[in-house]
């Protein structure tokens, strides 16, 4: 039977583990029981290629056993013993059907035979780190996976992606993966790009891919916007930081859309002190913030009582209150239209003394310095 295995880390401290060889074959209970993981150190950033910001797979040239689609879907994958189709083992993942030779002689695949996937980023960005999850592929991975990258203006379809002229820089190279594991590279590129082109070299199955990065919105579009959520993920709002993540991601509370389910907001552990819990984000630039809306949508016996707002302009400046300590009803839209505008990088959430709150949404416009510092940086 053989033993799953784990490549030495190399000698610099940030070395990320890595997977190599097969999983043992499935042998009953918990299928993850023996996935191989590791907690990577950029899995905190935004998922550039989430679905729920836009994300797609535009096309594959092979998905013969199972779909391309998989690879983005939110849930970690499943696996059913038992779930066979007409072609075969139906995976929960993107799987393709095994490569062949050229003919009686030569009846291996060619060293440079691969698969291939082109990958929409909902949210275009800076890749800083790349999950490539074999869950569940436990004899049918490929052998080595590699993935490139490109920035395009508009929404182009894959045959554009396709043509010859377009420029593909590799953000990971050619490197062999293991079975059944989370396979994760740290990308050390700070360019802003759009697509992405999965590889797997010869043939093979991946569960899912998770593109983590920081958002680079475009700053012609949130100007010809005006007034626009100046903490939402999709136009480059981020969480710094937050005193509790033991539900949920905090993340969640600037997702686009209302919350669709408890799960999908931000709830903390029942607070045993006499403390309370909090989120600092950073807004997308400089703004200037007009009104405050905060959901609690599906947070019925356990949304926070109450909830304030400060914000800060400079690091190091004073915090100015937007919103004063205020009562909160479970599965509620509250609405606040502020008295004065407030300019603002930074804001933070308290809320009293623990609970959940499912959305944040700080609607103002973008301050002329804040504008002009997206367009230097994009």
């Amino acid at each position: 039977m053989p033993t799953p295995s784990a490549s030495a880390p190399s000698p610099s401290s940030d070395a990320l583990p890595s997977f190599t060889g097969d999983a043992r074959p499935y042998g009953g209970g918990d299928p993850y029981t023996d996935y191989r993981t590791a907690d990577f150190p950029f899995t905190h950033l935004a998922d550039l290629a989430d679905r729920r910001l836009g994300g797609a797979v535009l096309a594959a040239n092979d998905e013969f056993f199972a779909e391309r689609e998989n690879l983005l879907k939110r849930d970690r994958a499943a696996f059913d013993p038992e779930h066979f189709g007409h072609k075969g083992k139906i995976m929960d993942g993107w799987e393709t059907r095994r490569r062949r030779g050229t003919g009686s002689a030569a009846p291996h695949p060619g060293d440079d035979d691969h698969d291939w996937a082109l990958i929409r980023l909902g949210a275009p960005g800076v890749v800083r780190g790349i999950v490539v999850d074999t869950a569940h592929f436990r004899g049918n991975y490929p052998q080595a996976v590699s993935v490139e990258a490109t920035s395009l203006s508009g929404t182009p379809g894959a045959a554009e992606l396709l043509a010859e002229d377009i420029e593909w820089t590799t953000l990971v190279p050619r490197t062999p993966v293991g079975g059944h594991a989370a396979n994760g590279f740290a990308v050390d590129d700070g360019h802003r790009y759009t697509h992405l082109r999965l590889r797997q070299h010869p043939d093979g199955g991946i569960a899912r891919l998770r593109v983590y990065g920081e958002i680079v919105p475009d700053p012609a579009w949130l100007a010809a916007l005006g007034t626009i959520d100046l903490v939402a993920l999709e136009n480059g709002g981020q969480v710094e930081d937050a005193s509790d993540l033991f539900y949920s991601p905090a993340t969640h509370t600037i997702q686009p859309g209302r919350s669709r389910k408890m799960d999908d907001g931000w709830e903390t552990r029942r607070r045993r002190d006499r403390g309370n819990d909090w989120i600092r984000y950073r807004l997308v630039e400089q703004g200037e913030i007009r009104a405050v809306e905060i959901d609690t949508a599906y947070l019925k016996g356990n949304s926070a009582g109450w909830v304030a707002l400060t914000a800060q302009d400079e690091v190091g400046g004073a915090w100015v209150e937007i919103l004063p300590r205020t009562r909160l009803q479970p599965d509620a839209v509250h609405r606040f239209v502020l008295g004065r505008k407030v300019v603002a990088r930074r804001v933070r959430m308290d809320i009293y003394p623990d609970g959940g709150i499912s959305r944040l949404r700080l609607f103002g416009e973008l301050t002329g310095e804040g504008e002009k510092r997206l367009r230097d940086a994009f």
